[in-house]
Formats: structure tokens, C-alpha cells, sequence
């Protein structure tokens, strides 16, 4: 029986996820957030306040500058997980060069 490497595995991972982000999110509803329609349900939408990353170049599931709706989502889409990709791979890149007994000295 032939194994995978884990690269393998994390390459292919990384391929399906970035295809999802920047294809599929097209097709996404225009009103992702359930939320918003439990606050217009339970009658407390209006108590709603901007938040500090309204202006943000990815705020809205859309790219800042890109006019073309289906460009400017996808591309959102691939930079947020690049985004994640990138703090995963820094968090978990500290917790391994971190020596086993520094981090069970808590406990």
C-alpha cells in the first residue's frame, strides 16, 4: 500500500481551499451571516454599531479598488486564507521550536 506525504496532503489541501475561496465564494448568498436575520427576527437589528473594520481592504467579502464583484470577491476570499495560512503556520511554527518542558511547566 503506497502512503502520502503529508506535504502532498498539505499542498493538495491548499490548492482545494484557495479554488473554494476565489471560485465557489462567487456563488455564495448575498446574505451569508445568519445573525442578521435572527437580530430582524428577535427585533433588536436596530441596536446594530459599525465595526472598527468597516473600512478595511477586505471588509465586506470584497476587495478594495476591484470594481468586478466576481474578481473582487475571489480575490478576498484567496487573501484570507492566505491570511490564515500564513498566522497558522507562524503560531504553530512557534509552538514547535517552543522545548516540550517550557510549555508543560504551567501545568
Amino acid at each position: 500500500m503506497r502512503t502520502v506525504s503529508n506535504r502532498t496532503v498539505l499542498v493538495v489541501g491548499l490548492l482545494v481551499a484557495l479554488t473554494l475561496a476565489g471560485v465557489v465564494s462567487f456563488y455564495a448568498s448575498g446574505s451569508p451571516d445568519g445573525l442578521n436575520r435572527v437580530a430582524v427576527d428577535l427585533g433588536f437589528a436596530s441596536a446594530e454599531q459599525a465595526s472598527a473594520a468597516e473600512g478595511g481592504p477586505l471588509a465586506g467579502y470584497e476587495t478594495v479598488g476591484i470594481d468586478n464583484g466576481r474578481w473582487s470577491g475571489g480575490l478576498a476570499g484567496v487573501l484570507g486564507c492566505l491570511l490564515v495560512l500564513g498566522c497558522s503556520w507562524l503560531l504553530f511554527g512557534a509552538h514547535k521550536r517552543t522545548p516540550a518542558l517550557a510549555r508543560t511547566k504551567g501545568e
